[in-house]
């Protein structure tokens, strides 16, 4: 399988938010944003593979600022590394004023989609092509975040008693 470059799955979702995306306060609910994030991801996911993706984590989803309704969300996401079966997709999160023009990017987050064939099950995914610097960088940044939540995951395992009560 050919590597397929990282700029090919460059994907900008953008809605502007409205009444129902909010609470009483006017914030938009971080449900909203992540889910948006979400689907993002999800495109930039299949642009890459172009299979059928799931997704299998959301890691680090960080809300810096609020997003106001009426403003303009954009959800910007990129493949930042690929592995066998699964792959990080990045997305960095920006809110706009539609009146004054002016951007904040409010979140960012990482999420974990994983490849399926054509009977639900997880498939081979294409490798990435990290041309640029910057894609570069992400793609060793991702690669440290995985490491981080394996190394995680079995420092979980292996502290639990293995009776299988409590907790997942």
């Amino acid at each position: 399988m050919d590597p397929r470059p990282a700029s090919d799955s460059q994907v900008a979702l953008i809605r502007w938010m409205g009444i129902t995306d909010a609470n009483s306060a006017g914030f938009v609910h971080g449900g909203t944003v992540m889910k948006l994030c979400d689907e993002a991801a999800g495109i930039a996911a299949v642009k890459h593979c172009r299979r059928r993706i799931v997704t299998a984590a959301i890691d680090r989803m960080t809300f810096l600022h609020p997003v106001h309704v009426g403003q303009l969300l954009t959800c910007k996401a990129t493949v930042n590394a690929v592995w066998r079966t699964s792959m990080e997709v990045g997305v960095r999160v920006e809110a706009e004023s539609p009146i004054s023009g002016e951007v904040r990017h409010t979140s960012t987050a990482y999420l974990t989609m994983v490849v399926l064939d054509d009977d639900g099950s997880p498939t081979e995914a294409p490798p990435l092509l990290a041309e640029s610097p910057d894609e570069q960088r992400r793609m060793r940044e991702a690669e440290l975040r995985r490491s981080n939540r394996l190394a995680e995951r079995e420092q979980i395992r292996a502290g639990r008693s293995g009776d299988g009560s409590g907790p997942a």
